[in-house]
């Protein structure tokens, strides 16, 4: 049943207001003891011309309901208080779960749609640096809960394989390639060519010409530059997906900037037919005065190079005869607003569908950095994602080292992998974050390892009982104790709570409902005794532990977390 529904239609039939404008505004209280649902009557001040206590006593006294539904209506503060009998929740919250079991939160809500997400995006020849881990996580997540509520989900790493500073590193390869060995740790080689030859474009004019006229020969084609520029990028997806394979991270394309680096033309030639077009001290670009935005947006160089958002503007018109899509989500930091405004102001121009333009979504990110002298290396201002990923693997194999486990090195990369991911989805993802590798294996805190502790222990209880029942044996009258009540509220919104995550792109809206539903079945663990000398009364709270042990696999697969077998 949907309660909302329910509860709004009873409350129309009081107002005469249309029950869909009344569903839109109950919602669920923060405090559990202010009832299931609530209802905000100051939302019909205005309209009934009543102060929101009056309206809310008002239905109180006339409303018509079911008593095996609602068991009590109250009022606080103008706000209608709506509480679930206690059978009737129950028997919902596990009918809607037994029609789905393993699948449950699985929805077919986007058939039919299809969302590109475009995550990680590293630049080649460069260390893949803690930015780069935040968008991989981010965007990962997303991925996979875009496919879980049934869209058609294209994930995309636009790789940094173009523009200027591979013409500087080509030119420092020229000079310096011969000193280094590259088959071990190739791309913090790389990046020290790049420090040493930008280094010497800073002292000398005519090697920064240089490296201007062999960008331009790039563009063009020369063999020697595109030959060395396969190298670099062969060399880096080597080292990036040692990362990805750790993060169980997969991409269905690799398409980067350089695959519409030939498209430079088009897309400048359809812009200058709208008349969009100026020049400005040589260089082409689009004004968007008239659309809010102070800042031009470049599109050609005075040399007539490409720039960045001539190759995003390219990449979108083949995104859209591509795939159709009806959203493309930008998975980027806070920093590039200013630059993907630009960018989606000017695809209006490009002669596309409205669907495409409209489509387009920056998903910001906070800035994350990690405490000074722990847990990583700097090599020059980055932080390698990998050793990061390596310490937490290495102090997860510390903390369980006592532990009776058989594959610890596999467990170990389970929890520490884990820790890391769900540290970075804890938060809003708008929000800056330090990121501190002792909180986040904490098996005691609000923590990946913590829900991964919760969710081996539910299937530990199974194990020891030894069956799951039928969900149609169960005595739901057995199912009185506040605990149980409360975690089954929890487990029946957790479709509300993943189709709230989808509209927000906010996986940290999981991440917080996965702590609640842990430390939920952590207090129903603690009270009641689950094997229990009363058959009816075991089976309600294995089933109930089951059906928790679901929620929280599929929401940690959704943030991109195993479960391990034991910890």
């Amino acid at each position: 049943m949907d309660f909302k529904s329910y509860i709004a239609e009873a409350i129309s039939k009081v107002t005469n207001i249309d029950k869909k404008e009344i569903k839109s505004y109950v919602e669920i209280p923060k405090d559990e003891t202010n009832g299931d649902f609530a209802f905000p009557c100051f939302r019909l001040a205005k309209e009934l011309k009543q102060a929101p206590v009056n309206i809310a006593n008002n239905i109180k006294d006339n409303i018509e309901i079911d008593s095996n539904i609602i068991s009590k209506v109250d009022v606080v503060n103008g706000f209608l208080n709506f509480y679930i009998a206690n059978e009737c929740l129950a028997k919902e919250t596990i009918q809607k779960f037994d029609a789905q079991k393993e699948d449950y939160g699985k929805s077919n809500i986007g058939e039919g749609k299809t969302v590109i997400v475009e995550y990680s995006s590293p630049n080649i020849a460069k260390p893949f640096h803690i930015g780069h881990l935040k968008t991989t996580i981010i965007g990962n997540s997303l991925y996979k809960l875009y496919k879980f509520l049934g869209y058609n989900t294209i994930g995309i790493n636009h790789l940094g394989d173009y523009g200027t500073q591979f013409a500087k590193l080509i030119e420092g390869y020229k000079r310096w390639g011969n000193e280094y060995d590259f088959s071990t740790d190739p791309i913090d080689k790389l990046a020290d060519i790049y420090k040493r030859i930008n280094a010497l474009c800073e002292d000398d004019e005519k090697v920064l010409e240089e490296c201007r006229e062999t960008f331009k020969k790039f563009e063009d084609g020369d063999p020697y530059c595109i030959e060395l520029w396969n190298k670099f990028k062969e060399l880096s997806l080597i080292e990036f997906n040692k990362i990805y394979d750790l993060l169980g991270v997969k991409f269905d394309s690799y398409k980067g900037e350089a695959s519409y680096a030939n498209q430079r033309q088009e897309i400048v030639s359809i812009l200058e037919k709208t008349g969009k077009v100026t020049e400005s001290q040589g260089a082409k670009i689009v004004d968007l005065e008239d659309v809010g935005i102070s800042t031009p947006c470049i599109i050609q160089k005075a040399n007539g190079a490409s720039i960045y958002a001539t190759r995003d503007l390219a990449a979108i018109m083949y995104r859209a005869k591509t795939y159709d899509y009806d959203k493309c989500l930008y998975v980027v930091g806070e920093e590039q607003s200013l630059y993907l405004k630009q960018v989606f102001a000017v695809a209006k121009y490009l002669g596309l569908d409205e669907k495409y333009t409209n489509g387009l979504e920056h998903v910001s990110y906070g800035m994350i950095r990690l405490p000074e002298g722990k847990m990583s290396s700097r090599k020059g201002n980055f932080f390698k994602v990998q050793d990061l990923l390596d310490e937490a693997i290495s102090k997860s194999k510390e903390i369980i080292q006592d532990r009776d486990i058989e594959d610890k090195d596999l467990v170990a990369k389970q929890v520490g992998v884990g820790a890391v991911i769900f540290e970075d989805l804890a938060e809003s993802r708008t929000k800056n974050q330090v990121f501190d590798l002792k909180e986040a294996l904490n098996f005691n805190g609000e923590t990946g390892p913590y829900i991964q502790y919760m969710t081996v222990r539910t299937n530990s209880v199974i194990e020891k009982a030894g069956y799951i029942p039928s969900s149609n044996s169960l005595n739901l009258s057995k199912i009185t104790d506040r605990s149980s009540i409360k975690l089954l509220k929890l487990i029946d919104n957790f479709e509300n709570i993943l189709l709230d995550a989808m509209h927000k792109n906010e996986p940290s809206i999981i991440s917080r409902y996965l702590i609640d539903v842990a430390q939920a079945f952590s207090t129903f663990y603690n009270e009641n005794k689950i094997l229990s000398e009363d058959k009816e009364e075991q089976d309600v709270r294995i089933y109930i532990t089951y059906m928790t042990k679901i929620v929280l696999t599929n929401g940690l697969h959704l943030l991109g977390i195993e479960v391990p077998k034991k910890m």
